[in-house]
């Protein structure tokens, strides 16, 4: 592992400790799943029961009642372990809807299960084909019928780990967008659960993608889903959703630094240990200024995750923090990257040594759950002011 990237670490005991779990689960593990696509249930099973994935849940509900940056130290450490918690960390930020804008009865009668693994909340379906980032103009909609259901018909897509979640976090529209007075009007978050969904209402289909991501696209064909479910009020849902969108900005920031310390390590090693021309490939400048660069900008990256963490915990509004955070995170752990695969050689194309499969993974956070031109394009206009781009 890396040396540590501060001089004192709060979290130094979580982080070792996340790390023992992390090594009943080595690289042939994932890369067998890889090779299959295959959920990693064991793992997730294992994460469960350790805690970790009830981090943000209070205390009351079961959980333990951490702030958003012990969270973050769980997920970096199962990156840089050489893990992938992709396949379960939106139950950190989505749990978050409920937390804050759930009646009481939801709250007591979901998190206590979410927290003990009863239920799982791992699908977060907002996305669409038609709409991609523009969360605004989505089309699901949502018609109340009679005092006690709404009947949801629409399509969801890059809906992760829908197959294997108890609940889905679904966002649809209540209001015809031309009735509301604010664009960001008229949009209702559901709590839908998966299990009790008659399957004619639910289709779920598989997307192979160019890694081990369990993403889907949804049909939802006249789902009945009942009125207690819908979380807060009605037509207020987009304001919940992009409330915790800086939850799960900085979360995967965190994913993205352990990635980058995870390929720093390997490339370190290698370097060490490669000899050509009688001497460790390590030697030579061309080899050893990338690797000091990706350090650099890893701990750069790092620095505003952790302010960024900071100020979310505070009750700051960070919305300029936790995009930056996102945006320095993946553009160091995509450099790292490909570092590394460049300090391997050829054998970085090797199974064997997971360079190949990491270098898959860490390429989505340049793209999911926000791209990185999306967020320059933010700060563009709602930090510096500049004229709205199109």
């Amino acid at each position: 592992m890396s040396k540590p990237s501060a001089d004192t670490d709060e979290f130094a005991d979580i982080r070792e400790q996340v790390a023992a779990l992390c090594a009943k689960f080595p690289g042939e593990y994932w890369r067998a799943l890889d090779r299959e696509r295959g959920y990693p249930t064991d793992f997730v099973t294992a994460l469960t029961k350790a805690g970790y994935l009830a981090a943000l849940i209070p205390e009351e509900f079961g959980g333990s009642g951490l702030g958003i940056s012990a969270a973050a130290a769980i997920l970096e450490e199962v990156h840089a372990s050489g893990g992938n918690g992709a396949a379960c960390h939106a139950q950190m930020y989505t749990m978050g809807t409920i937390l804050r804008h759930g009646s009481a009865k939801q709250k007591k009668n979901y998190l206590p299960k979410i927290a003990s693994g009863e239920l799982r909340l791992q699908a977060f379906g907002v996305t669409e084909p038609t709409s991609g980032t523009d969360t605004l103009s989505l089309r699901t909609t949502a018609r109340r019928e009679g005092n006690d259901h709404y009947v949801i018909n629409g399509q969801k897509i890059w809906t992760s780990r829908a197959e294997h979640s108890d609940l889905m976090l679904l966002l649809a529209r209540t209001e015809p967008k031309e009735k509301t007075k604010k664009r960001t009007d008229g949009l209702s978050v559901f709590l839908v659960d998966m299990r009790l969904a008659q399957s004619t209402s639910i289709t779920i289909n598989p997307i192979r993608t160019m890694m081990n991501h369990a993403t889907t696209e949804v049909f939802f064909d006249d789902l009945r889903v009942p009125a207690e479910n819908m979380i807060g009020e009605e037509g207020q849902g987009f304001r919940y959703i992009l409330a915790g969108m800086n939850a799960e900005r900085i979360l995967i920031a965190a994913e993205c630094i352990g990635d980058a310390k995870w390929f720093i390590d390997k490339a370190t090693q290698y370097a060490k240990e490669r000899v050509l021309f009688d001497r460790p490939i390590g030697q030579n400048q061309g080899v050893q200024f990338p690797i000091a660069r990706a350090y650099a900008q890893m701990r750069a990256a790092e620095l505003m995750v952790h302010e960024a963490a900071r100020q979310y915990e505070a009750g700051a509004d960070i919305g300029p923090e936790a995009n930056m955070a996102k945006l320095l995170a993946a553009d160091a752990s995509w450099f790292a990257a490909d570092m590394c695969v460049q300090t391997f050689g050829g054998f970085g194309f090797a199974e064997e040594y997971d360079v190949e499969r990491k270098f898959r993974e860490t390429r989505l956070y340049q793209v999911a759950p926000i791209s990185t031109n999306m967020i320059l394009s933010y700060l563009a206009e709602h930090v510096l002011g500049l004229p709205r781009s199109y």
